[in-house]
């Protein structure tokens, strides 16, 4: 099978060297098995995305010397192929309007006490999965705003015995999409979720390697659920370190992580910022 690999930063800031370590490991790994490395940008938040770090990802990355085949594939111009999936899994039973804020989920939480808790902290409660058929289309035609989750009993009572995904180095891994609760998929501000996009668009893509920092690993259980949900490829993963700064805390752009653009303007050069990548000879 040919290896297709892809980077796909979120244009919120500019790439800074963590980015570069995971547009590398992406790149290389398509460069020695003689495949494809593509590239889309995921910028489905319109609140926080901004089409000027769009372009300063293409300059950044084009001046650390990677190059990617074909179009850039920009999230937001699809956003009916998302609906188009969603509604794939709303016509089977799978999707239920939430009309609960996250004020609300807090304390209906803490009121209980000890919530089970996921990936993302304390695990939905499923007020809303109980609300009568009626309820929900009176609330949704007084106009109430709700995001979609997915129904995760009824999405594993569809799902094979024994799910796995292959992790490079590990082999087969049982997936536990449980753990997720009853995901949203769909918001008012953002239709779409991450969830949803990424696993839609690694298939459409035909990426075959998905690689990708540590923190997403959880991810891929619930991503592997969707893909047979909604009859998409499985593709390999490999999840890699993520770097760090002096003090040990993984590079981000909320904490002040110096942006590649920073380095070259400090007089790096492409070599230099490669290797402080973790790419030394590349």
């Amino acid at each position: 099978m040919a290896v297709i690999t892809r980077f796909a930063p979120s244009p919120t800031g500019l790439l800074h060297l963590g980015h570069a370590h995971a547009a590398l490991t992406a790149w290389s790994a398509a460069r020695r098995a003689g495949g494809r490395f593509l590239l889309r940008t995921e910028d489905i938040d319109g609140t926080r995305c901004r089409p000027e770090f769009a372009v300063a990802i293409l300059e950044d990355l084009a001046w650390l010397g990677l190059d990617w085949e074909g179009e850039v594939r920009v999230q937001s111009r699809h956003m009916a192929e998302y609906r188009a999936a969603l509604d794939r899994l709303a016509v089977r039973g799978l999707l239920y309007p939430c009309f609960c804020t996250r004020a609300g989920i807090a304390r209906e939480v803490a009121a209980a006490g000890a919530a089970p808790q996921g990936p993302d902290g304390p695990l939905y409660p499923g007020t809303c999965r109980r609300l009568a058929p009626a309820v929900r289309e009176a609330r949704i035609a007084a106009g109430a705003p709700y995001a979609l989750r997915l129904d995760m009993a009824a999405a594993l009572a569809l799902a094979p015995a024994g799910l796995s995904f292959e992790e490079a180095g590990e082999g087969r891994l049982r997936c536990d999409p449980a753990q997720f609760g009853d995901a949203v998929l769909a918001r008012k501000e953002v239709p779409a979720s991450y969830h949803l996009c990424v696993t839609h668009d690694d298939a459409l893509q035909g990426v075959t390697l998905v690689t990708r920092g540590l923190d997403l690993k959880p991810a891929t259980h619930l991503h592997r659920l969707l893909q047979v949900l909604l009859g998409w490829p499985e593709p390999r993963y490999a999840h890699h370190r993520l770097l760090t700064d002096a003090a040990g805390r993984r590079l981000a752009k909320r904490d002040g992580a110096p942006s590649l653009r920073a380095l070259r303007e400090a007089g790096r050069s492409p070599a230099e910022v490669r290797a402080l990548a973790g790419f030394a000879g590349t």
